[in-house]
């Protein structure tokens, strides 16, 4: 019967490639997490939107009932039309720098988890 005094190769050559796969799976569901909460934020930001326009929709339809006149009712729905307008470019400003925001992020964390590849995988070879 034969004894090994010493590991197999094949046995070392294997944990090395565990760990660089484990900071993988690591890496990927931190990059998850981000898009997960990205996502949330233009969720909160369209809703709070949508609130406050849902607000001012009802507030225009006991605008339009209050009003006795054809000239009130027109004068009441042109200013909320350029109130929904001005809102919308304003929210449509907002998403354009929260997209902005979360990409630059995004970006930031791709570079930072590179680095970190590439100075382990510097570190083991020099080893």
């Amino acid at each position: 019967m034969q004894t090994h005094s010493r590991p197999s190769q094949f046995g070392t050559q294997l944990l090395p490639m565990m760990e660089t796969g484990q900071k993988a799976v690591l890496a990927a569901a931190s990059l998850q997490a981000h898009a997960f909460q990205a996502m949330m934020r233009y969720h909160i930001e369209t809703l709070g939107f949508l609130k406050h326009r849902y607000e001012q929709d009802a507030k225009l339809a006991g605008d339009l009932f209050a009003g006795a006149e054809f000239n009130d009712a027109f004068d009441i729905f042109s200013t909320f039309l350029q109130n929904a307008t001005l809102e919308y470019t304003t929210e449509a400003g907002k998403v354009a720098g929260l997209t902005s925001k979360l990409a630059s992020e995004t970006a930031r964390r791709v570079r930072k988890e590179a680095r970190t590849a590439i100075e382990e995988a510097a570190a083991k070879t020099v080893a």
